[in-house]
């Protein structure tokens, strides 16, 4: 039997103080609903006493069952002004009805004297009566020790004495917070050691790290190394300033690097997705180069190593791509070898003899096409098509005759407008569109769909889903190339293609064509 090690997830109360993340009541009751799938012990769902958004939250989130976490409400003790029963922050997390209470309390001398402004025996005091209360009203109850490690550095006796005071009045869980993110690993171990030392055996001990020095992971282990066995994290690091320990590198850290078990069997398959879909909720790119879940995570671009790869994966992969959700990926560059060719097609179900003299036909035009200035690493899709010429495998659905681009301004405060006209032959029949759009680009894209979805109506769900421009020879000024790079959608997966041209029309049209026709070629495969 696996050790536990129980997983605590503060991305919908800590995530959400991350610069740039936002997230509405009902995104919080979706993703905690994916964190129940993936098999977190506890969610914490925010602060019920700070924002009418929490205070929602909690009501919505009492009529949707939870297979497998537990929902936790966030608060601090209560004010030195109030009595316990009449603070109005205490009352707040009994009326969110959560099955369990974390509350955190001042740990560092520096706070209760600078912050709090009260005495230090005042502020410990502060610590009992909360935590007695919530206990006392049937809660399971965590005490978060804020800014611990920092404070047991300036006085370890009052830094323990605070925890001591937590665990004895109820508390069945104390974490330890960097809430600064400024402790080193080797500090963070012997601490955590001292602190299990003088707590009693029934007290699970926690860590709650941030990422200000680039070691919330890190620390995060090393604590569990020192007998911690309540982790806090958020899901992709997400967090105030540098962010919070990442959960999606601690846990499978933990179950595959160091055989605890965090989640349910088996479920540790789900964890890229999680991943992705929290940052779909923040309306935020993924992080590529995330460990374990990132889409460059397990992706191999070298010739030597991708040829290591394809002879036996462990050669340059820590742990399988399948075991975190995640999926090999090989690149091709002009630092491709025949390996990433071969690789690639296979990707794509081309069959390719590794003796075949069309390996070295398309790794040759490869590289001839990168030395101009093409990029396929973004561009699957474009090189699928590229394969696929150079095979005599791919058929043209579509011949331009011909598209015209206005773009006209009518004042000086009027907005620009812009219009695209184009002209096509399908199968021998021409067919003449219009369309406006924002900027020439997208203009061209709504003419072009338009124009073809009466002969291939799978064209109707593909959407520009981003669009990137580069200036290759900046030195040349406006005659420069202009890669453009375009990802599309189908609404269920997504592909990239790409076009090069002095006219950056010119180029963006080549990458919608190879948008659309990666549609068209996969309805015949």
């Amino acid at each position: 039997m696996k050790e536990r090690v129980k997983i605590y997830d503060t991305t919908l109360r800590d995530g959400t103080q991350a610069e740039g993340v936002s997230f509405s009541k009902v995104d919080k009751v979706r993703i905690a609903s994916c964190l129940d799938a993936l098999g977190v012990d506890y969610i914490e769902g925010g602060w019920p006493g700070s924002n009418p958004k929490d205070v929602g939250f909690f009501q919505d989130i009492l009529g949707v069952p939870m297979k497998h976490a537990k929902i936790v409400a966030f608060g601090s003790t209560r004010r030195a002004s109030n009595p316990v029963e009449a603070d109005h922050n205490v009352r707040t997390l009994l009326e969110a009805e959560t099955p369990v209470v974390t509350i955190f309390g001042k740990s560092w001398l520096l706070h209760v004297s600078d912050v709090l402004r009260v005495q230090p025996d005042e502020n410990l005091l502060l610590i009992e009566d909360s935590c007695r209360y919530m206990t006392e009203h049937g809660k399971e109850l965590i005490y978060d020790a804020e800014h611990f490690f920092d404070g047991y550095k300036e006085d370890p006796d009052y830094a323990l004495e605070s925890v001591r005071r937590a665990a004895s009045s109820g508390a069945s869980t104390v974490v330890l917070c960097d809430t600064n993110g400024g402790s080193l690993p080797r500090e963070i171990a012997a601490i955590a050691e001292a602190v299990i030392a003088q707590l009693p055996d029934d007290i699970e001990l926690g860590i709650h790290t941030h990422n200000d020095s680039g070691l919330a992971t890190a620390n995060t282990i090393v604590a569990v190394d020192a007998g911690a066995r309540h982790v806090q994290g958020t899901i992709n690091g997400f967090g105030e300033r540098c962010g919070n320990a990442n959960l999606c590198s601690i846990i499978p850290v933990l179950e595959r690097k160091m055989g605890y078990q965090t989640l349910p069997e088996g479920n540790l398959t789900h964890l890229t997705e999680t991943s992705n879909f929290v940052c779909e909720l923040a309306n935020l790119r993924p992080d590529i180069r995330l460990p374990f879940v990132g889409q460059a995570a397990f992706a191999h671009k070298g010739g030597m190593h991708v040829n290591a790869v394809q002879k036996n994966p462990k050669t340059f992969e820590h742990i399988e791509p399948e075991s975190v959700g995640n999926k090999r990926r090989i690149l091709v560059s002009d630092m491709s070898g025949g390996s990433n060719i071969i690789l690639k097609a296979a990707e794509h179900n081309i069959d390719l003899d590794s003796k075949s003299e069309d390996v070295g036909k398309i790794l040759d035009e490869l590289k001839r096409l990168e030395s101009e200035g093409y990029e396929f690493e973004a561009a699957d899709a474009s090189f699928k098509l590229l394969m696929a010429k150079l095979l005599d495998k791919h058929r043209s659905f579509f011949r331009l005759e011909g598209f015209r681009v206005i773009v006209e301004k009518r004042g000086h405060d009027a907005p620009c407008l812009t219009e695209a006209t184009i002209k096509v032959n399908v199968n021998d029949e021409v067919e003449i569109t219009a369309a406006e759009g924002e900027g020439p680009v997208n203009a061209l894209d709504k003419a072009l769909r338009k124009a073809l979805t009466r002969f291939y109506p799978d064209i109707s769900q593909v959407s520009l889903r981003d669009y990137k421009v580069r200036i290759l020879d900046s030195d040349k000024g406006s005659a420069a190339k202009t890669l453009v790079l375009i990802e599309s959608s189908d609404g269920h997966t997504f592909w990239g293609t790409v076009g090069l041209s002095e006219n950056i029309i010119e180029a963006s049209w080549q990458a919608l064509v190879d948008s659309v026709e990666h549609v068209l070629y996969r309805g015949e495969e």
